[in-house]
């Protein structure tokens, strides 16, 4: 089991859950996918696009179980990371935790399984 993870705030996870999907923040909507990070990549995630925001939750996926909607594609770096064409449903989480900030701003994820 491979776990992929999603940043997003809790009003947006709160929306989701309610109508039983995520459809994509803003950025997932204009590129045409859903971004996910793998374990090793998640905490350079947060702190690239999600500095000094508050109120986030970080969602854990089991990567096989999204089949193949999910692309691993080249992006930072070259580096392949998780794209999911296609609505997140809300029972594919596995995990979530609400996410608190350092003293940076930086939200802090601790350790991820991969």
């Amino acid at each position: 089991m491979t776990l992929i993870y999603k940043i997003l705030s809790r009003a947006e996870w709160a929306a989701a859950q309610t109508v039983g999907r995520f459809e994509g923040s803003a950025v997932d909507l204009a590129d045409g996918f859903i971004h996910f990070s793998g374990a090793d990549q998640a905490q350079e995630t947060a702190a690239k696009w999600f500095r000094g925001q508050t109120d986030l939750v970080l969602l854990g996926v089991e990567a096989e179980a999204l089949g193949g909607a999910l692309k691993w594609e080249a992006s930072r770096g070259g580096a392949l990371f998780p794209h999911l064409y296609r609505p997140l449903l809300a029972d594919e989480v596995v995990s979530q935790r609400n996410l608190d900030l350092d003293a940076d701003g930086v939200p802090q994820l601790g350790v991820l399984s991969a």
